[in-house]
């Protein structure tokens, strides 16, 4: 494997939206959500050891994360578990990990992945960032994924990208970035659908480190200062302590909104395998294996009665009977049941019950 070839596994999220399955203590990505015997970080860790030395893998998380993600991937050293302090989204964890790497390998060229999305087809998978890291070795063009849609869905970024007609080079399938659009209305995301020239946004990058730092120094000049500055600091004691200067005073801000949204130098190539960022109970439930009354189980020992289209997570015993199509999840001591087509609600639902001074692990 290319020594200079580097992945940046993503693994600071709390999975607030699978609650309470998914809690800040033990989030989505450190869950075998789908049974297959290995959680979400450890299918990612093993798909991008197929494609980067795994000594080059990278794991930003929350520091409250870092024990679990060593407990879950026993391969990774101490130096590799990148701890921020603060959530403050992608852009700061990505420049944290690019400066970083680059401290010890300027040349280093890099795929960015989110830690808990669901992929099927690791070998197209390899295929796809294999090309963009080859062609990312040889350019300063920032690289993303995107993913041809199947319906008209509101819960997912889309790539607008330019055709091979209006291209003046194509280039293996790869096409020029024209806008970003954050999770759109129906009626738009059924535009974009319709039009052929829209994917959906993965959240997986490539780049070189060089290529990216100029970024980050054009669009986000004070993160750039910042990071930079920490160049000597970074693989030594003083790290965690000047860092938790640095997230304090950094804002929150997207890789996407802050960068990719403002360079031109931005290419997508259409990813091959298939994917889906398990982000609802709704993308969760279309994953799963179900019986033969479309009921699917997560956990637990359930038994149901007269009961279709459920999606049922239990640590303990579960017995169902006349329910069709809710989510009915009771973990911890919490019970969720919720209409499958209102699931947004549950946020609703735990904003209330901490409003009224009552602590949930969310």
């Amino acid at each position: 494997m290319n020594k200079n070839y580097y992945a940046v596994i993503m693994a600071g999220g709390v999975g607030s939206r699978f609650y309470p399955m998914s809690t800040r203590t033990r989030p989505k990505q450190f869950l075998d959500i789908l049974g297959t015997g290995e959680t979400l970080i450890q299918q990612t860790f093993r798909r991008l050891s197929d494609v980067v030395p795994q000594e080059n893998i990278f794991v930003v998380t929350n520091v409250i994360y870092h024990d679990a993600v060593l407990e879950q991937l026993p391969a990774l050293t101490d130096d590799r578990v990148l701890c921020e302090p603060l959530m403050r989204n992608t852009a700061p964890c990505i420049a944290y990990a690019s400066y970083k790497i680059r401290s010890r390998n300027p040349e280093a060229v890099m795929v960015v992945a989110p830690s808990d999305h669901y992929i099927t087809n690791d070998r197209a998978f390899s295929h796809d960032v294999l090309l963009l890291l080859e062609k990312a070795a040889q350019t300063d063009r920032l690289y993303t994924m995107g993913v041809r849609p199947t319906r008209p869905d509101t819960g997912y970024g889309y790539i607008q990208y330019v055709s091979d007609e209006d291209q003046a080079t194509p280039d293996d399938g790869i096409f020029r970035v024209k806008t970003f659009t954050e999770k759109p209305n129906l009626e738009i995301a059924k535009a974009f659908l319709e039009s052929g020239d829209f994917l959906w946004n993965s959240g997986i990058f490539v780049w070189s480190v060089e290529a990216i730092v100029r970024a980050f120094k054009s669009f986000l000049p004070e993160m750039h200062l910042v990071f930079n500055d920490m160049s000597d600091a970074y693989y030594t004691e003083l790290e965690p302590v000047l860092l938790n200067e640095i997230y304090a005073a950094c804002r929150k801000e997207s890789i996407d909104t802050g960068v990719m949204e403002r360079a031109s130098n931005v290419y997508v190539l259409p990813a091959t395998f298939g994917w889906s960022d398990l982000g609802t109970w709704h993308s969760l439930y279309d994953k799963l294996v179900k019986d033969e009354n479309a009921n699917a189980r997560l956990q637990g020992e359930i038994h149901t009665y007269d009961s279709r289209g459920n999606i049922l997570c239990s640590d303990g015993l579960m017995l169902v009977k006349g329910l069709d199509n809710f989510i009915v999840a009771s973990v911890g001591g919490v019970v969720v049941i919720c209409p499958r087509d209102d699931e947004q609600f549950i946020k609703q639902m735990t904003s209330d019950v901490k409003a009224k001074g009552i602590t949930l692990d969310i």
